[in-house]
């Protein structure tokens, strides 16, 4: 009866867990984005290879993804956290060890008190000595009584669903820096052929004028003029040619590679963009954004951590056992004589630890608090950048427009500079001013695509999309 007592207070108490359950932080989340008004559609619903079209883009991230070192790090973690919750959770089974030895002893010496306490005093014949064999297996299980084990176990799982989060969180910012590092070559590459053509088309003003000189048709100021004007496109196109390098060899350490030269697809002003970028709904953020579930994560394994600590203040109880085998002689080792065994249970309980145990849960309760702000902060620090992403979506477009239209009157103007200085209506001094302002537009054009391009890029980002499962592609 009082073994079965026994046994039901054991199975009452295994169910009982020491600490706080994990509750999402009140949040307080917008109706609506500022740009306008939430849609349940998402620019994130998208695979990210829907999103960018040019095959060599989506080459360079494929194989970014295999090659990454950050990527590689970060699914090391992955590896790590599935073991550590293996440790964990195995702490909550029995544990098995088995054991054997071999000693040649002699006990006691012929002085011993046992000796000594025989009659007709020590006796060779009486000193026990020779083999010993032993074989063993041996049982601790830790009764999980306040939930300790549990706890620690809830913590490794939380830990290793951030872990994979961080993967995720990785993959999207890869997709990000490849994509844009790949826009900034292609615009690069429009303003290094801007640059050029510019450069010949000033050295043949400068030949023009250097003849007209000769003819006394111009003045030396003009060939001058002409002159430093062919050295400034010059100095554009080797400061372009030099940005195009170091973009390249950023890109490669992306993709894990040495530093070489990258493939390019369609010309920067054959990039098709999605007409339209839904944001989606601001709750939906909290689900699809990795960094927010690493976060949340994070809070569920220090909020388990508490309860782990908590559960020091309770007693300890281990259940114990030792079956075996031992003789003095190797062929009667297993035999029905040489059975040993034994079998108990141990309680420690603390009783004065100087403040050690409440120290720890003081420092897990503060590591909660910490987990709580970083959370609250992951969500805020996101609403701020898919609301930022959207207003530079929607400005970058209208900007475009403008800037086309700018480039566009400018060219006229140098053509209407160019007949007025041939008729003897303009200085020379009017043309060099219509193709400086012509030049500065041309590349604030491109990069103006550019940004339309990267616009994207970081709208897709900041609503959490770029990442897959492998095996989804």
């Amino acid at each position: 009866m009082k073994t079965t007592a026994v046994l039901l207070a054991i199975v009452l108490l295994a169910g009982c867990m020491v600490g706080p359950d994990y509750r999402r932080p009140d949040l307080t989340v917008p109706a609506d984005w500022r740009t306008g008004p939430a849609q349940p559609s998402s620019l994130a619903d998208l695979a990210w290879w829907e999103v960018f079209n040019d095959p060599i883009l989506q080459e360079l991230i494929r194989s970014a993804f295999d090659a990454n070192r950050d990527v590689q790090v970060a699914l090391a973690r992955i590896f790590e956290g599935r073991a550590r919750l293996g440790v964990a959770r195995a702490a909550l089974f029995p544990q098995l060890g088995g054991g054997a030895s071999y000693d040649y002893t002699r006990p006691y010496s012929r002085n011993s008190f046992f000796l000594k306490s025989f009659p007709s005093g020590p006796s060779g014949s009486l000193l026990p000595e020779g083999d010993d064999y032993r074989a063993s297996v041996d049982l601790t299980f830790e009764l999980d009584l306040w939930g300790r084990l549990r706890r620690a176990t809830e913590a490794a799982r939380a830990e290793l669903l951030a872990n994979e989060d961080n993967w995720r969180a990785v993959l999207t910012t890869l997709v990000a820096d490849v994509a844009r590092a790949y826009f900034d070559l292609l615009e690069l590459d429009r303003e290094l052929e801007i640059a050029r053509r510019t450069l010949a088309t000033r050295e043949a003003s400068l030949d023009l004028q250097r003849r007209r000189a000769a003819q006394g048709l111009a003045t030396q100021l003009d060939v001058e003029r002409a002159d430093a004007e062919v050295a400034v496109a010059s100095a554009t196109v080797r400061d372009v040619e030099r940005r195009t390098a170091q973009t390249e060899n950023g890109l490669n350490v992306l993709l894990g590679r040495n530093p070489g030269p990258v493939r390019r697809g369609a010309a920067l002003d054959a990039q098709r963009v999605p007409p339209e970028v839904p944001p989606g709904l601001p709750s939906a953020l909290l689900e699809r954004r990795p960094d927010i579930r690493q976060a949340e994560e994070r809070l569920v394994a220090a909020n388990a951590r508490i309860g782990e600590a908590k559960a020091a203040y309770f007693p300890r109880i281990s259940l114990t056992g030792m079956f075996g085998v031992e003789s003095v002689s190797l062929s009667d080792l297993f035999t029905g004589g040489s059975k040993v065994w034994q079998a108990g249970r141990t309680m420690t309980v603390p009783i004065f630890t100087a403040g050690r145990i409440s120290g720890t849960v003081k420092a897990r309760e503060a590591q909660q608090q910490q987990a709580v702000a970083q959370y609250l902060q992951a969500i805020q620090q996101a609403f701020r950048e898919v609301e930022d992403s959207l207003i530079f979506h929607r400005a970058v477009r209208e900007i475009r427009a403008d800037r086309a239209r700018r480039e566009a009157a400018l060219r006229q103007a140098l053509v209407l500079a160019n007949l007025r200085y041939e008729r003897g209506l303009a200085t020379y001094l009017d043309v060099l001013d219509a193709q400086r302002q012509l030049f500065q537009a041309e590349l604030e054009l491109a990069s103006i695509m550019r940004d339309q391009l990267t616009a994207v890029v970081q709208v897709y980002k900041a609503l959490g999309g770029g990442w897959m499962e492998r095996g989804e592609e």
